[in-house]
Formats: C-alpha cells, structure tokens, sequence
C-alpha cells in the first residue's frame, strides 16, 4: 500500500464498502489530539500511582507524597497536569486539599488498563 502524500491518499481502496463505512464512524481531526494528550497523561508511572491511589481513597498532598516516597512538590506538579485535564477534583476544608478522581470514566480506564495487562 502507498503511503498518503501532503494529506492525499494515493492508496488503492480494495475494500470499498469497508473503506466507507470506517471512514463513516471516524471522529473529527481535532478530536484525535485530544485523545492522544489522555493517553500521555497515562504514560507516566508517577501519575498512574497518584490516580490508582486516589481511586482507593481521597488523599491530600502530604499524604500522597508519603504514600509514593517522593516530594510534595512533584505530587503537586503532577496533581495540576491531572487536575488541567479533568481527571481529579479536589476539595477543601480547612487548611487541608483532598484530591479524589473526577469521575468513574477515569476508574473505569485504569480498571480496563489493569486488567488488559493482568490477563
């Protein structure tokens, strides 16, 4: 199979019906990017053990840190790209911030992830 050239397909479609179909149920280009920055996010060790931790529990800063052995400020570092993204919440009270995740879709990735990989 040829490969595209500036953005144009110079392939062969063989399998038309195929071809039309896919190409039917493909998203939009600005989607895609979108995508692919979730799974960056997911491509780090340090961020997957924070979101695995807060999926047991909702936890503070100071005690994630403790809880993975490094710095409060890398916790924190790496809580504000997951909080940017939309896939942790926190709270206040007092002079304390409890983080937990944002929703079950980001539980349900790492739960699908986890057993992927323990199959």
């Amino acid at each position: 199979m040829q490969q595209p050239v500036s953005g144009v397909s110079t392939a062969e479609i063989i399998h038309e019906q195929a071809v039309s179909d896919t190409k039917g149920k493909m998203l939009g280009e600005e989607i895609y990017p979108r995508l692919a920055s979730l799974f960056k996010l997911f491509g780090d060790t340090t961020r997957l053990k924070l979101l695995h931790a807060l999926e047991q529990n909702e936890l503070c800063v100071c005690d994630l840190a403790a809880l993975l052995s490094i710095t409060e400020s890398a916790v924190s570092h790496q809580l504000k790209a997951l909080k940017l993204s939309n896939l942790v919440k926190f709270r206040r009270e007092g002079q304390s911030v409890f983080y937990s995740l944002a929703d079950d879709h980001v539980k349900i990735l790492i739960d699908i992830a986890l057993e992927h990989i323990m199959e």
